[in-house]
Formats: C-alpha cells, structure tokens, sequence
C-alpha cells in the first residue's frame, strides 16, 4: 500500500455518459474532479458501433468515439483522469466527513465528495459467437440499436418484461420478430404477454435456446434448438437482441449504499444524492429504467451540480 495519501475535492468513479458529464460540469465549477475509469475506459458505450440516437451528432457517430470526445471535452475544462480502479471503499456517514477510497488494491484517496457512475453490464448467454459479434449485429438494447434494422428480421432472447419490451419495441420497426423463451411460460407480467400475443409479426418459440449465432463479422442467423425434443431449427436474421437483464456495478457498496433487491443505487427524490452525505450516484448504475447515454449524461450533470451544492452548504 503507498505511503501517500491524496486529497480531493470531487472523485468520480468509472467513466461513460454519466462520469464524463459529471466531469465537465465538476471540472467548470472549480470542484478540480480526478476521475478514475475503470477498466472499460467509456463503459458500455464503446460495444456499440453506430450511436445515431445522441443530440449532437446528426450524422450519427462511432459509440468510442463518442466517448473520445466526451472525455476530450471533460480534460478541456481540467478533469484528470486516471486509468485504474477503486477496489475498496470507506465511506463518512458524516456531513463534511472524508471518504476514502483505495485504488488498485495500492493508492489511497481522501475525497470530499464521490460521484459514483460505474454503470450496469448487460448480461449475456455467454456463447462465443454470440461475444464475437457484439456490435456486428448481436445488442443488448433494441431502443439503441433497433433502428438500424429497420425492415429486417431480428431475434430477441428472453422471457421477462424487459425482453416483451423489446419485442414490441422492435416490432414496429422490423420486418419479423422471434422470442425465444428457454422455458414454456413467459416470466413477462400479463400486460406484456397480451401485447406480445396480440402483435401479428411477433413469433414466440417456447422451450427454445439459442445455440449459435451465424455469421462471420455480421449476424446472418442463429441456430435455435428445441430443449425438449432436441431439434434444432437455423432461423435467417440480421439482428440478435439479448434482453435477460442488466447487473448494475455495485458490489462495491453493498451495506454501506442504499440500493434495490437487484443490486441498483437507490437515490433521494429527483436528486442524485444517495444515503450518505457527499456521495452521489449518476447513469445506468441507478437507472434501470432508462438506460441511455443521454439520461445518462443528465444525471452526470445533476450529481456534479449536487456535489458542488453540497459543499457550497459546508462553507
């Protein structure tokens, strides 16, 4: 463990919409933000291809990219940011009390404020084709990638509302849409299932799996088997949407941060101020409602201006 002990004003954990917003807004009220990225510098947006949904971009964008000028723009107004990792965490239960936080098992820090915005990762089957060809037609987001399969045949995997959602969602956007379901009954509440059953070019395929998807450097099918009787079915399609959840990135605070039975940070009100004085909580890791860079990015601008409130209230 290093000897040194650093102290700052305003720490934001891990790197996205939700971090570099906060960063920039830290940075241009004088709160001097050190951000550390985690290791997926730009979180789950730079698995996407093709951004075309973000204001700002009307000729659409790259999602790495994206998140090169978010970051680009955050260093601008003097954001430091680090490549590394928080792995533990003490936190005050104190107004104006220190938080300390230790970085790569090795560096500690003393900060005054945290705004935490490590994200949610989106929960796949595991298949290798199916990680070979995320962002080559394999998503986890059909209100962020569905457009560009507009006319075309897709799949989506799941049983839950989220994946009736999805469904749904992509069915008035594509051609044909197929549900697979790996048991005989959707988990889905009775609303979604009755909007699913009722949209004509939505096909539901019970006790169905996903064994492969198809395709070299893009989605040409999948290969769907039967779990009862074994039979295996190629299903052609372009786009492949697996909706089994998210997990948000919280194991870090559990009992010491408020969040829901998933393991979401729970926040006060419409702010983004969790159960301990100083801390805040931005993006996907207490949005599972939403889920999109720019309300992401939303929240990144509202912890950064609750931090800077927050200690404006100390003086």
């Amino acid at each position: 463990m290093s000897d040194t002990i650093e102290r700052i004003k305003c720490l934001i954990i891990g790197s996205g919409p939700a971090g570099y917003a906060a960063a920039i807004y830290a940075a241009r009220a004088d709160l001097k933000p050190i951000m550390y990225t985690g290791m997926q510098m730009g979180g789950q947006l730079t698995t996407t291809t093709e951004v075309d949904n973000y204001p700002g971009y009307p000729k659409g964008t790259d999602g790495t990219k994206m998140m090169e000028d978010f970051k680009n723009q955050a260093e601008r107004f003097g954001t430091e940011i680090r490549f590394g990792y928080v792995s533990k965490v003490e936190l005050s239960k104190e107004v104006g009390g220190i938080h300390k936080v230790v970085v790569d098992e090795d560096k500690e820090i003393e900060a005054e404020t945290i705004i935490i915005s490590t994200g949610a990762t989106a929960k796949y089957l595991g298949l290798e084709s199916e990680q070979r060809l995320i962002g080559g037609g394999v998503s986890a987001c059909a209100t962020c990638d569905g457009f560009f399969y507009k006319g075309q045949d897709v799949v989506v995997i799941g049983a839950g509302d989220t994946a009736a959602e999805e469904a749904t969602y992509l069915s008035n956007i594509c051609k044909t849409v197929t549900l697979l379901v790996r048991k005989d009954y959707m988990r889905a509440s009775k609303a979604m299932q009755h909007r699913v059953d009722k949209t004509e070019n939505i096909k539901v395929l019970y006790n169905t799996e996903m064994e492969e998807v198809l395709g070299e450097s893009v989605v040409e099918g999948v290969i769907a088997v039967n779990n009862q009787t074994q039979e295996k079915t190629t299903i052609p399609v372009t786009g492949v949407f697996i909706a089994i959840g998210h997990k948000p990135n919280t194991d870090l605070f559990t009992g010491i941060l408020d969040m829901n039975e998933i393991g979401y940070l729970i926040t006060k009100g419409k702010s983004t101020k969790t159960n301990l004085p100083g801390v805040f909580a931005a993006g996907d890791v207490q949005d599972h409602e939403y889920r999109q860079a720019v309300t992401a990015a939303g929240t990144g601008c509202m912890a950064a201006l609750d931090a800077e409130r927050y200690l404006g209230g100390l003086l």
